[in-house]
């Protein structure tokens, strides 16, 4: 095995609509307030997450095109600059997703799960295949599926096992989400993920997912204060935005899967 870069970073999923966490300005103090300019001026990345959290697979291309140019538009005016990357809401995608992506600009994704610790350039998802169709004969639906060009975007890869709402937040519209999960079995978790990967791999990113009004919670601060300290034992680890992990890769010094 030869020297080891680890790209770490958290990702934090603030809620695109002001309201709903009391940032609304006037507004009386909350311990939900988050303060996006203190964030912005902390020199944290913001990218993209939907206007109010939409679901991409519910939308026509229309309505994500004009979500897309709106929320560009918002986050380009706050922080000065262009965004660079998108994370779709729930990680449901659009099958034109990554084409308008490429289209508008944005450089890097955090929504596809073809790879786990390794960055990618993702399909451009014009996949080809025909339906299983159980009321036809066989031989119409057992048709190779044409498989579709990669595109210019490179893909962090999302990961649910690293996100912190299905352990710890409590969703009784959601049989993915209980909210009682000891935090140390979640730690040993990402513990043993990490350790494998330094195992196995010279390079690799370890992106996790976080939300306020879940991680916020006292004995979950402490599991990410271990966790943190636990990986920053390891040589070669960097900690970096999801920004530049896609650059990173992009410009070839991590390797990731290709293209």
């Amino acid at each position: 095995m030869g020297k080891k870069q680890v790209l770490v970073g958290y990702g934090l999923d603030v809620g695109a609509v002001a309201n709903h966490i009391n940032t609304t300005k006037g507004g009386p103090r909350n311990l939900t307030n988050v303060s996006r300019t203190k964030i912005r001026d902390a020199g944290h990345e913001i990218t993209l997450h939907g206007y109010t959290h939409e679901f991409c697979s519910d939308l026509t291309r229309e309505q994500l095109e004009a979500i897309f140019v709106k929320t560009i538009k918002i986050a380009t005016d706050f922080c000065g600059k262009p965004p660079l990357g998108f994370t779709s809401p729930t990680w449901e995608n659009h099958p034109d997703q990554i084409e308008l992506m490429g289209k508008l600009g944005l450089k890097y994704d955090h929504s596809f799960m073809h790879d786990d610790f390794q960055p990618y350039y993702v399909s451009t998802g014009k996949e080809e295949m025909v339906t299983t169709d159980y009321s036809k004969h066989p031989d119409e639906w057992m048709v190779p599926m044409k498989h579709a060009e990669p595109s210019d975007i490179a893909e962090i890869p999302a990961n649910w096992t690293l996100d912190d709402w299905p352990p710890f937040q409590w969703d009784g519209a959601r049989p993915n989400a209980h909210g009682y999960v000891d935090p140390y079995s979640v730690e040993r978790t990402w513990r043993d993920m990490f350790t494998w990967c330094y195992e196995h791999y010279d390079t690799y990113i370890f992106p996790i997912s976080i939300h306020p009004q879940v991680s916020g919670r006292p004995h979950i601060l402490m599991m990410h204060e271990r966790f943190i300290k636990w990986v920053n034992t390891h040589e070669g680890v960097e900690w970096c935005t999801a920004a530049q992990m896609a650059e990173e890769f992009r410009s070839g010094r991590i390797s990731g899967t290709g293209k």
